[in-house]
């Protein structure tokens, strides 16, 4: 038996391994910095420079691919608790614009490799090196090309930054408290959405012939729908596509018919009154949507033939136990066609160049 099938463990893939690590990475990724008791959050490589950024003027996200969708997840958060504006930048765009950055803007990079030049997963890599401070997420090894534990332990970094900004805001404490909550029963929820496996492995059955695959969501989850798509694009070569909810009547709708699979995003927050609308504008044009809601959400349930029912967190959390069905999805997809989940064509794990 060769070294990596022992590392697989009772795994057919170390992609499969590493999604259903994430009950524990998640952990990782908190253990010794919240404070469960008295609700604090102390981010190591940040201490010493906290005060500082603190007082900037606005927040820059930089990142490519799967570590950009957890800037864009978080964006929202980031900006309720920082009361700051937060830009969400692609690299590679970020760079050929030659963007303005003033002396008080504060950059984060976000990489899970951290090979170029911070919140990475790579102790002693490039970016850690080269920036003032960073938090490594401490999600461990992660040998699959498609990102799924090391996106999610962003995720959590880039929340625990947010309320390690806005611990002396008195305005915030309720707030910060619901939050932290969350945190603590996230492992545990991850769990439960992990059981749904033979679940969402028939629902693969029925898709994995289709040539696309379109993702709708708005407000917290259009960073899952864009994380999504990506997943099963880089490990299925079918054609998917995130899409902002809001903007379905702008372009997007002229693609549903019957026999386009389209996947929706609908959850108990402040944007659910409008991504009901955009289900039922889908339905009308004789869409067959698949919806991932609430388990609470009876109504939604109800009125739907295909759900993925995942337990309900902190609205800011949501993304996290969304985006967990999309990453099976993807796999079993991929396992069905018959393609190398962890070895995808023309892509590799660190990207050197520009």
């Amino acid at each position: 038996m060769e070294l990596q099938q022992i590392m697989k463990g009772n795994f057919s893939s170390f992609m499969q391994k590493e999604i259903f690590e994430q009950p524990e990475s998640v952990v990782n990724t908190m253990r010794g910095r919240v404070n469960f008791d008295d609700y604090t959050v102390n981010l190591g490589g940040l201490k010493d420079h906290i005060k500082e950024i603190q007082r900037c003027r606005r927040l820059i996200l930089i990142a490519c691919g799967t570590s950009y969708h957890a800037g864009v997840a978080t964006r929202q958060v980031l900006e309720e608790l920082t009361e700051l504006p937060v830009m969400v930048e692609l690299a590679s765009d970020f760079l050929d614009r030659n963007t303005p950055v003033f002396r008080d803007d504060v950059c984060f990079f976000l990489s899970q490799s951290a090979l170029t030049v911070g919140i990475t997963n790579t102790v002693g890599s490039s970016i850690s090196r080269e920036t003032d401070c960073g938090v490594h997420i401490n999600a461990g090894p992660e040998i699959g090309v498609a990102s799924t534990k090391a996106y999610t332990s962003q995720f959590v970094s880039l929340v625990m930054f947010a309320l390690m900004m806005c611990d002396d805001r008195i305005s915030m404490q309720e707030r910060r408290k619901e939050i932290m909550r969350g945190l603590k029963g996230l492992p545990d929820l991850i769990k439960e959405v992990l059981s749904m496996d033979d679940e969402i492995q028939k629902l693969a059955t029925e898709l994995y012939h289709q040539k696309s695959v379109l993702i709708m969501g708005r407000g917290y989850h259009y960073a899952t729908c864009l994380e999504g798509a990506l997943k099963i694009k880089e490990i299925t070569y079918m054609h998917s596509e995130g899409i902002l909810a809001g903007e379905l009547k702008h372009g997007p709708l002229a693609l549903v018919d019957k026999l386009m699979p389209v996947i929706m995003i609908i959850m108990r927050d402040h944007t659910y009154a409008k991504c009901q609308n955009a289900l039922q504008q889908v339905i009308a044009r004789q869409g067959r949507p698949v919806v991932i809601c609430d388990k609470e959400d009876i109504e939604t349930i109800k009125n739907n033939k295909r759900t993925i029912k995942v337990p309900h967190s902190v609205d800011c959390l949501q993304g996290i136990l969304s985006v967990i069905p999309l990453q099976l999805l993807a796999f079993h997809l991929a396992v069905l066609r018959g393609y190398d989940v962890d070895f995808p064509r023309n892509l590799a794990k660190s990207v050197t160049v520009e």
